[in-house]
This record gives structure tokens, sequence and C-alpha cells, in this order.
């Protein structure tokens, strides 16, 4: 299972990899006529923009991965709930 996951977050991240080199046309002529200091406010900005949501995400996959098996009920649990609910209609 864990190779097979391995697999596929390499194949998403290979996938994505075209997606990194396009940009907003504003955002990249507002850099490309500004100075040093203006470039390394906008690139504060973007990682202000982004890590929130990605850190939010992360913390939720984290929760709902440890809780995963916390409503699984045992195999003795079902037979019983099986035969609570088993209507046998004899005449």
């Amino acid at each position: 299972m864990g190779t097979r996951l391995t697999i596929m977050a390499l194949v998403i991240a290979a996938c994505s990899l075209p997606a990194l080199a396009q940009g907003c046309a504003l955002c990249y002529t507002q850099a490309a006529s500004s100075g040093a200091r203006m470039i390394q406010a906008l690139r504060s900005g973007i990682l202000v923009l982004v890590l929130p949501p990605t850190l939010m995400s992360v913390g939720v996959a984290a929760v709902a991965y440890r809780r995963r098996n916390q409503f699984r009920e045992t195999d003795s649990e079902e037979q019983e709930i099986r035969d609570a609910f088993d209507t046998s209609y004899e005449d």
C-alpha cells in the first residue's frame, strides 16, 4: 500500500510541474518593473497566501487519518447487529 501511494504521489507531482511555469501576467509585469526589495515582498506575500491553506489541509488529513477507525465496528458487534435485526418469518 505504501509503495502504491508513493508512486501515485510522484505521478501527481510530475504532472503538476508544467503548471509551475504558468504565471499571472500582472504579477510578472509588476515583478519585472520593480526592484529586488519589491520582488522579495511579492515572494513573501505568495508564501503568506499559500501556507495557511496548505497547513490546514495537511492538518485535516492528519486528523482524518488518525481517526479513520474510530467508528469501525468489530466483527462481533456486526454479528450482534445482524442477529438483532434478523427477521425470519416462520409460519
